[in-house]
């Protein structure tokens, strides 16, 4: 991990920093070019971040003065538990650094933030060729073995 890595809370100055890191995680998922997501929907991704009525949350991982990584997450309720449920939405981190421990940073902040709100699990997905990703979520989760089906309109 860079020595002089600090995961904290999005502020609004970030924007600048933010936004290239948002569209590298959209573009891994193939949102990019004519399968972008409209900017509508980035600006309000990124006001919802600052809205105290919204459940969803961002972190970021700073190094010397850099955004290196982000990761999104929000609480929600769940027929199964009284408490709400944490999603870690989004993580993604400068190709540069990845394998130092910036995607684990910020996980563990995830984690942090779900105890202080009595959440009983932290829950996120990935898709099955993020080979790359998976050696660092079986390291700290462990998979529960369901299987994401969606339809979209």
């Amino acid at each position: 991990m860079p020595a002089s890595l600090l995961v904290r809370h999005a502020v609004r100055s970030d924007y600048e920093q933010w936004l290239p890191l948002w569209d590298g995680y959209n573009a891994f998922y193939g949102r990019s070019g004519p399968t972008a997501l409209s900017p509508e929907i980035t600006r309000m991704t990124w006001l919802r971040f600052f809205d105290a009525y919204e459940p969803v949350h961002a972190l970021v991982a700073e190094s010397d003065g850099r955004l290196v990584g982000i990761a999104h997450y929000l609480f929600h309720r769940s027929t199964i538990a009284i408490e709400p449920v944490c999603y870690l939405q989004d993580l993604f981190t400068v190709e540069a650094a990845r394998g130092q421990g910036v995607g684990g940073a910020l996980i563990s902040e995830v984690y942090e933030h779900a105890r202080q709100a009595g959440t009983p699990r932290v829950y996120w997905q990935t898709h099955e060729t993020n080979h790359t990703a998976q050696q660092l979520y079986d390291r700290v989760a462990e998979r529960s073995g369901f299987i994401v089906y969606r339809k979209v309109f």
